[in-house]
């Protein structure tokens, strides 16, 4: 199995803090107003890489919330020339059409090597506020518009955007339930296992190219762990019965997930070679699906303890679990923001399930999806800005992104099958 070459990034960086004039709130709230022109070829440069950063940029900056993207049919003649320096952009030409931020690049072909200068400016200053130049391959230009995609938000946010980093999830599209990755957009699909069986719960690890995953294939829900670069895949956990809901920690040291050796589901430590480290719960009721908090030091988790499935958060140096307050009799699958202010959910109410966060204590708790089908699953994006979650809503099982807000609901799985069980990658 061979990944897309990741591609070789030059950072040119240009140190010119964020426009005071340009201020950044919720996203959908205030969209600020952005001219992107398109790269502008210098020689021959394969259209279609061309055409794919620029439809990649523009894709990521409206699944942001925070831009109004100007209509290109309205560009002057600077949207024409090339303008990589402040002293060669024509700003009065974007104050008439009302953009407050205006994206500018040029490509050219080195050899076998696409190579992209893109630039960042704001009008109102007259001033840049971030440049790149990336080299790879023409099928890289999609990677090389999310990675700037990422700068635009760093450099008015304060912090990268989440478009570098990729899905896990699992799909039927080969016939069997496989482990899948993508870009967030949905492109650059490829398989990771072959197993031909029943794969599920797939994990990234935090600090390295690794994903954690159950599956059938030994007639047993076993664990793995999958390195995704080289193929090399070991089995972690094989104990009797349940080994299922892998998650790695923060640190990507530890392992929790749901063992059921005695005949019952309780959480679990492992270390990351499989070796059995600590029993985490003990209880006659079944304990699945369990999420870090960012510190690493709570698990939440999911219980029937009470009768129906309720969401429950255990203090680790305690030992102390507690219910997630919180309404609703049938609360599963939580995931803790990275952030660690939400922590999102699934409830069933009327046979169908919906997706909501709440905070930790339980206060200020918010409904994100409505309308028909089911919404499950949901995991956060490594900034906390987006959610990814599996629904039914346009008929078949398939992958969709949203803000955390809940607004802009995304389609971004490929056709063929059905796909569920999501997982976000942390950066690339």
């Amino acid at each position: 199995m061979r990944l897309p070459v990741l591609l070789t990034l030059l950072l040119l960086l240009l140190a010119v803090p964020a426009a005071a004039s340009i201020e950044i709130r919720a996203p959908g709230r205030q969209t600020i107003p952005l001219a992107a022109t398109g790269l502008l070829s210098q020689g021959p440069v394969p259209p279609q890489a061309v055409s794919n950063f620029d439809d990649a940029l523009n894709h990521v900056l409206l699944l942001s919330g925070l831009f109004d993207l100007v209509d290109p049919e309205s560009f002057l003649a600077d949207a024409r020339r090339v303008g990589l320096t402040s002293s060669q952009v024509d700003f009065g030409e974007w104050r008439l059409l009302g953009a407050d931020l205006v994206v500018k690049g040029l490509s050219r072909m080195e050899g076998d090597n696409l190579v992209v200068e893109i630039r960042l400016f704001d009008v109102a200053r007259r001033r840049l506020l971030a440049g790149r130049r990336y080299v790879g391959t023409p099928a890289d230009a999609r990677r090389m518009a999310h990675r700037f995609a990422d700068q635009i938000l760093k450099s008015l946010t304060g912090e990268e955007g989440p478009f570098s980093s990729r899905i896990a999830y699992i799909s039927t599209s080969s016939g069997h339930k496989e482990l899948w990755m993508m870009d967030i957009d949905g492109r650059n699909a490829v398989r990771l296992t072959n197993h031909r069986s029943i794969v599920l719960n797939p994990d990234f690890s935090p600090v390295g190219r690794e994903l954690l995953f159950t599956s059938y294939r030994a007639n047993n829900p076993d664990l793995y762990r999958k390195d995704i670069f080289s193929g090399a895949e070991v089995r972690v956990s094989a104990r009797p019965g349940l080994n299922i809901a892998g998650r790695f920690r923060p640190d990507g040291g530890e392992i929790a997930l749901a063992l059921s050796t005695d005949g019952t589901s309780n959480l679990h430590l492992l270390g990351t070679d499989g070796r059995h480290r600590r029993r985490l719960t003990n209880h006659w009721g079944i304990d699945v699906d369990p999420s870090w908090s960012p510190g690493g030091d709570q698990l939440a988790f999911v219980s029937d303890r009470l009768g129906n499935p309720q969401i429950f958060v255990l203090d680790i140096p305690t030992g102390k679990v507690s219910r997630l307050p919180i309404g609703g009799r049938y609360n599963a699958t939580p995931a803790w923001s990275p952030k660690g202010d939400r922590i999102a959910f699934t409830r069933m109410e009327d046979g169908r399930f919906d997706v909501y966060t709440v905070a930790p204590d339980g206060s200020q708790e918010r409904r994100l999806t409505f309308g028909p089908g089911n919404n499950e699953h949901p995991r956060w994006s490594p900034d906390g800005r987006f959610l990814v979650f599996s629904s039914t809503q346009s008929g078949s099982k398939a992958i969709y992104i949203m803000r955390a807000d809940g607004t802009g609901i995304t389609r971004v799985s490929p056709p063929g099958g059905e796909s569920n069980h999501p997982a976000w990658s942390s950066r690339w």
